[in-house]
């Protein structure tokens, strides 16, 4: 069993606060993505699971076992960098055998598990090679390679494919997954790229000045986002967000934005009649929108700023109001900078959050 356990981990720089007393449980074999933007302190995190920085407090646990004060060694992790990290006057061979010379591991048993771990990153016909001679793609697989043949139960990777273009970290996140999934590790992996996050967690954390604000399946956090950091960090396009009041009607509950007002689940109603003051976020994604040039009822009205064609579809950018909001559209229809267009919200799609706060409501 190799699950992972955080109880209220502070790590502290001079008078930064890195970590805001975390706590997450990782499940055996889960895939755990740590979420952010630059400075979240998502590395940090990851740094004092491994070892590398001594937290300031709290406990960490690797398999039910306290490793808070256990050097890196012996936490029975293995840990792929950014920068690779890849010995540049060491053959491939070598660099995937490093860890297992370190662990006095048998010759023939050691060349076995360097030979079995090329042959799944595909770099089998590498081995001879030095790093210098091979592409950045090659050496990222080699630093993986490196971090499985030693066959840890825990595998931390921060940011491994941030150093790649475009298409080859697609290429590579395909690949990690297929990977990842055979060898039945606990992972945790870092990344500023939600993309990378939804495509690969069984669950995401996302951070923000220390501290986690939700921690959910991949379609979760980007359907149900807990705050609006979450929803404007997670998706491409982020999620829009328009200024509403609530407007009491006897007993009823309605949420105005521009000209038109919404109907909120029923189950809203109490906490929305404490939020006339403050106003309210109405919280909804660019393909949960749908425009028309025609004028319609119940329709916002604005006027379309920028219209980029992506290919399979067009994204709108329309001005409501003082907001700007996204908009998906197919591929096929016509819309032109100044137009005038109407949009129809999903109201099953609205995600209702303070406006004071950015939290969700219930």
């Amino acid at each position: 069993m190799a699950e992972i356990r955080l109880d209220n981990v502070r790590k502290t720089f001079g008078k930064v606060v890195a970590t805001r007393d975390v706590s997450l449980s990782i499940h055996d074999r889960e895939f755990m993505v740590l979420l952010g933007p630059s400075g979240c302190g998502k590395t940090t995190l990851l740094r004092g699971i491994a070892g590398l920085d001594a937290i300031d407090a709290g406990r960490i646990f690797i398999g039910g076992q306290d490793v808070t004060d256990l050097p890196p060694r012996r936490r029975r992790i293995a840990m792929v960098f950014q920068s690779y990290a890849v010995f540049p006057h060491l053959t491939v061979f070598e660099n995937i055998a490093f860890g297992l010379r370190m662990q006095h591991v048998a010759d023939a048993d050691l060349k076995k598990r360097v030979q079995s771990a090329a042959e799944l990153l595909q770099i089998a016909d590498l081995l001879q090679r030095y790093p210098a001679q091979v592409s950045g793609g090659q050496r990222q697989r080699v630093a993986v390679a490196r971090a499985i043949a030693v066959q840890a139960e825990v595998l931390l990777m921060d940011e491994p494919l941030s150093n790649l273009d475009a298409l080859l970290r697609l290429e590579m996140r395909a690949e990690l997954k297929r990977l990842l999934k055979e060898l039945n590790a606990t992972v945790v992996y870092v990344t500023h790229d939600q993309v990378e996050a939804l495509s690969l967690g069984d669950r995401i954390a996302v951070m923000k000045d220390g501290s986690i604000l939700q921690c959910d399946t991949p379609l979760n956090v980007y359907d149900y986002p807990a705050s609006d950091f979450v929803g404007g960090f997670i998706g491409n396009p982020p999620m829009n967000f328009l200024a509403g009041r609530v407007v009491t009607n006897g007993s009823g509950v309605r949420v105005q934005a521009g000209s038109v007002e919404f109907d909120p689940p029923a189950h809203l109603g109490p906490a929305l009649r404490q939020e006339t003051e403050a106003g309210i976020w109405l919280g909804i994604r660019a393909e949960n929108i749908q425009a028309s040039p025609a004028q319609a009822d119940g329709a916002l009205h604005g006027s379309v700023l920028v219209v980029e064609p992506l290919g399979s579809h067009n994204l709108l950018t329309v001005q409501v109001g003082n907001e700007r909001v996204k908009v998906n559209t197919h591929a096929d229809a016509v819309f032109q900078p100044g137009q005038s267009i109407w949009l129809r919200l999903a109201v099953d799609k609205i995600r209702w959050m303070r406006r004071d706060t950015g939290q969700a409501l219930p």
